[in-house]
């Protein structure tokens, strides 16, 4: 009966839910969805920034009295599934070519698309790769867009590590240092999810900034 019960809360758990995911299946959770989002494009919608700050922060146990994880499993689950999940995007994209993409329906996704293509065609492979891990939905398509426009297997491979291991080592070592410092930090943590979520797009931002300010530098010379 008790089997039972715990299936069936399993199998009721709300995906897009960061605490949600944790409580039904804990660090192992967090490799399979990081995994799912980063090399699967049916994996677009998962929660991978809220979902590392939140696990972070319960590695502290001060968040949640029912659930505690274990720091050192987290960050090695975290770095397999980001790093493992972008390579196979990357060779899926590689094989296929723009085909899975093509098939979709999601507006949201051909958007995400959109701004790959253009994130790779405007800063180059490196500074592409490693910002795109900051943007929600363009982390899941650059990787197959990137097999897909032949990017070399090297470029590739050494600029996703280095963006991968910044993004899911940072975001949790966040929550974890937040947890730890912060009395009573589950009050907070709907807000702070939601700034987290803004600072990792501050990378982006900047370049795009400083892009412009290029370009029209440019112009003002010509």
């Amino acid at each position: 009966m008790t089997t039972a019960m715990h299936l069936s809360s399993q199998l009721a758990v709300n995906v897009l839910d960061a605490r949600s995911l944790l409580s039904a299946f804990g660090v192992l959770g967090v490799g399979v969805v990081l995994f799912a989002e980063t090399g699967l494009l049916i994996g677009f919608f998962l929660p991978g920034d809220s979902l590392l700050f939140t696990a972070g922060l319960l590695c502290t146990g001060s968040a949640d009295r029912g659930l505690k994880l274990s720091l050192g499993p987290l960050l090695v689950a975290a770095a397999v599934g980001a790093l493992a999940g972008s390579q196979c995007g990357y060779l899926l994209g590689r094989r296929a070519g723009g085909a899975l993409l093509a098939r979709s329906r999601s507006a949201r996704l051909h958007e995400g698309a959109r701004r790959a293509e253009e994130l790779l065609g405007r800063y180059g492979h490196a500074k592409a790769i490693v910002l795109a891990r900051f943007v929600p939905v363009v982390r899941t398509v650059l990787n197959p867009m990137a097999g897909a426009l032949q990017v070399p297997v090297r470029t590739f491979t050494v600029w996703q590590v280095t963006g991968g291991l910044l993004w899911s080592l940072g975001l949790t070592l966040a929550g974890y240092a937040l947890g730890s410092s912060v009395p009573n930090v589950d009050r907070y943590l709907l807000p702070m999810v939601a700034v987290i979520v803004a600072l990792s797009l501050v990378p982006l931002a900047s370049e795009v900034y400083r892009s412009r300010r290029a370009a029209k530098a440019e112009e003002a010379q010509g």
